[in-house]
C-alpha cells in the first residue's frame, strides 16, 4: 500500500492507496482514530451502498465500530444545505459524539457533504474519506475543502475541515461508467498543466489505457496527482496563494455547472471546458504559446467529447463567474497557463478577452 503524507502539523494525515484496501477500512480507521471512537456513520448513496456498503460496514464492525448508514441522493443537485441539515438531524438522533467518525463512501458530492456536516456538528467531528470515483480519488478527497452549493454558485457555503484519513482503493473504479472515468481524467490533466509537464504528456500518451482502467496506469496517475495536491495543501492549507493554482479551469467550470443547475456537466467536463477557455485567455493576453494551447486542446479532445456549451448565454456564465468565491475586489480571478507545467493567477483580464475566449472555446469544440 502506497502512503502519501499531508503535512499540516496537528492536522496531518495520510493518503493510503492500495488495491482491495476498502476491506481494511476498519482496521486502518481504528489505527488512525484510536480506541475512543465507538461509532461510525457511513455517508453514501443507494447505488454505492449496494456495491460497497456491506464491505465497509463489515470492515468497521470487525474493528470494533458500531456502523450506521445514511443515504443521500446521487448528483450535484443534492449537495445543498437541506441535505446537510438532514445529515445533522440523523447524527443528533443517534447521539453521535465528538470521538465518533463520519465515513464518506463515494465521490465528490458525498465527500463534500460528509466533510461539511462533520465540520459543523458539535463544532467538529472526524471524517475518513473512502473515495470511489477517479475525480474524488485524485482531487476532492484531499485537502479539507468541504461545502454545499447555492443557486447562485457552487461551493459558496463551506469550511476547511481536514480528514483524519483518506483511503483509496483503485479497484472501486471498475464500477464507474466511462463518462465518469473521463470526467476524472479531465481533472487529472489539470495537475499536469499546473505543475508537471511529464504527467501531462503521460496522460495524453496513455489515455486509452486509463479510460480502459489499466490498474498500473491508474495507480501511477492517482499517486502522482495526490502527491502534487498534498504538497500544495501542505504549503498553503487555506488558499492564500499557491493553492489557488489548483483552480485552473474551475472559475469557468463552476459557472457552467451553476447556470445549468448542475445537470448538464459532470464536474470534470465543466473543468475541461474551463481549461480550454482559460488557455485561450492566456494565449490572447500573450502568456501562452499557440502550440501549448493547442497541446492542451488536443489532450482534452483525446480524453473525450465535452457536452455542448455553445447554447448557453455568455452573460449568464460571466455573471456566475462574478459570484465565484475566488473573486477579489469584484474582479474575476483566473488561473492561466504560462507553459505546460506552470501557471499564474490573474485578476486583471479585460472583459472583452474573457468573452472572446469563451465564444471561441465553445464554438471550436463543435468542429
Amino acid at each position: 500500500m502506497k502512503t502519501i503524507p499531508v503535512r499540516l502539523r496537528e492536522r496531518s494525515y495520510r493518503i493510503l492507496i492500495g488495491a482491495g484496501s476498502i476491506d481494511e477500512a476498519g482496521v486502518l480507521a481504528r489505527a488512525t482514530l484510536g480506541e475512543k471512537a465507538l461509532r461510525a456513520v457511513v455517508l453514501t448513496n443507494k447505488h454505492l451502498d449496494g456495491l460497497y456498503g456491506d464491505r465497509v460496514r463489515r470492515a468497521l464492525t470487525r474493528a470494533g465500530f458500531t456502523a450506521h448508514t445514511f443515504l443521500v441522493g446521487d448528483g450535484e443537485r443534492f449537495k445543498t444545505l437541506g441535505t446537510a441539515e438532514s445529515i445533522l438531524t440523523f447524527l443528533i438522533g443517534l447521539g453521535i459524539e465528538r470521538s465518533d467518525v463520519m465515513v464518506a463512501l463515494g465521490g465528490g458530492v458525498i465527500g463534500d457533504l460528509a466533510g461539511f456536516a462533520a465540520s459543523i456538528y458539535l463544532r467538529g467531528i472526524r471524517v475518513v474519506h473512502v473515495p470511489t470515483t477517479l475525480l474524488s480519488q485524485i482531487d476532492s478527497s484531499v485537502g479539507g475543502k468541504t461545502g454545499v452549493n447555492h443557486r447562485l454558485g457552487k461551493n459558496l457555503i463551506g469550511s476547511f475541515h481536514q480528514p483524519s484519513l483518506v483511503l483509496i482503493d483503485p479497484e472501486t473504479l471498475v464500477s464507474l461508467p466511462p463518462r465518469e472515468v473521463r470526467s476524472g481524467l479531465f481533472e487529472a490533466l489539470k495537475y499536469g498543466v499546473i505543475a508537471d509537464s511529464r504527467l501531462f504528456q503521460r496522460i495524453a500518451r496513455d489515455t486509452d489505457l486509463l479510460t480502459h482502467l489499466d490498474q498500473d496506469s491508474l495507480a501511477h496517475l492517482i499517486a502522482r496527482c495526490c502527491s502534487i495536491k498534498a504538497t500544495v495543501v501542505s504549503g498553503d492549507e487555506r488558499e492564500a496563494g499557491l493553492r489557488k493554482t489548483l483552480n485552473f479551469g474551475h472559475t469557468i467550470g463552476h459557472a457552467l455547472e451553476a447556470v445549468t443547475n448542475y445537470r448538464r456537466f459532470l464536474h470534470g467536463e465543466a473543468v475541461g471546458h474551463g481549461m480550454r477557455a482559460a488557455s485561450r485567455i492566456a494565449e490572447q493576453v500573450g502568456l501562452l504559446s499557440r502550440s501549448d494551447r493547442q497541446s492542451i486542446d488536443g489532450a482534452i479532445q483525446g480524453i473525450g467529447r465535452l457536452p455542448a456549451a455553445d447554447t448557453l448565454a455568455l452573460d449568464a456564465i460571466i455573471s456566475a463567474m462574478h459570484h465565484d468565491k475566488k473573486s477579489e475586489a469584484g474582479r474575476i480571478s483566473f488561473v492561466l497557463p504560462v507553459e505546460i507545467g506552470r501557471v499564474v493567477v490573474k485578476s486583471d483580464v479585460p472583459p472583452r478577452v474573457v468573452r472572446s475566449a469563451l465564444k471561441d472555446s465553445f464554438r471550436s469544440r463543435q468542429r
